[in-house]
């Protein structure tokens, strides 16, 4: 096996490195922007084409965007411990470039999983219905509250007004380049507290965002397709790669 990258002393690998300060310091700059009323999930997270918060740039940035502490720490985790383990075997341009590429395929596999309900909301609104609600988003609630009693308004505006944030569709496409490529190697869980190697893990935890996808329980606001389809490009892309160039497995 050939090794590209070197890392540093506290074991971080180039590109791995780049990424965390850059999730790190996007996150403290929300809490610290939004304080002042500067809205910065609303200009950098992923909004649906149809809204008319909707920005080109925000394919990229909402990769580097996070919800709460609880969200950028899981998936900070996730790249701290797996991706160093791909930048080490392919280098800094190559992860980084994989890293882009599962998380672009993740948000298009969470917005074409929406898009047929988004589609049959719009069926039973009028035009205007349709295009203010573009317009306003979740806003509607505050200033159109008799139109937002509707059901199908309220879903619609819920699909197009919550911006969608994270790493997490990269993470998993981690994920899946590892399940092919380190699959006997061991983990230590911590809950439960019992070694599985890591094509057991993943195989289980994809899965479960699967079942959870599949079973929509009211309030979970976990893109769990997005997830899915991070995971299955990365296990794509690898298998490709691998195709094109011979690669050893451990």
């Amino acid at each position: 096996m050939q090794h590209y990258s070197s890392t540093d002393q506290n074991g971080l690998t180039p590109m791995v490195k780049n990424l965390l300060i850059i999730n790190g310091l996007l996150f403290a700059a929300k809490y610290v922007l939004e304080s002042r009323g500067v809205q910065l999930t609303s200009m950098l997270g992923l909004f649906h084409p149809y809204a008319g918060q909707f920005r080109p740039w925000q394919l990229l940035t909402h990769m580097f965007m996070h919800a709460d502490i609880r969200h950028i720490f899981g998936n900070m985790l996730g790249l701290f411990f797996f991706g160093r383990m791909l930048e080490a075997r392919w280098g800094p341009q190559r992860f980084l470039l994989f890293y882009l590429i599962t998380g672009f395929s993740a948000v298009l596999a969470h917005f074409g999983i929406i898009q047929y309900q988004v589609m049959q909301l719009m069926s039973q609104l009028s035009p205007e219905t349709i295009e203010i609600v573009k317009r306003e988003g979740l806003d509607i609630f505050m200033t159109n509250p008799g139109l937002a009693s509707n059901p199908y308004v309220a879903q619609l505006a819920y699909y197009l007004g919550i911006p969608t944030v994270g790493a997490s569709g990269a993470i998993f496409g981690i994920l899946g380049a590892c399940l092919i490529l380190f699959p006997n190697t061991q983990l230590f869980l911590l809950f439960p507290p019992i070694p599985i190697k890591l094509k057991y893990a993943i195989t289980f935890y994809g899965l479960y965002e699967l079942f959870s996808g599949i079973a929509n329980i009211p309030g979970d606001n976990v893109a769990h397709f997005a997830h899915l389809g991070g995971l299955v490009a990365g296990i794509i892309i690898v298998k490709y790669w691998n195709k094109t160039r011979r690669d050893s497995f451990f």
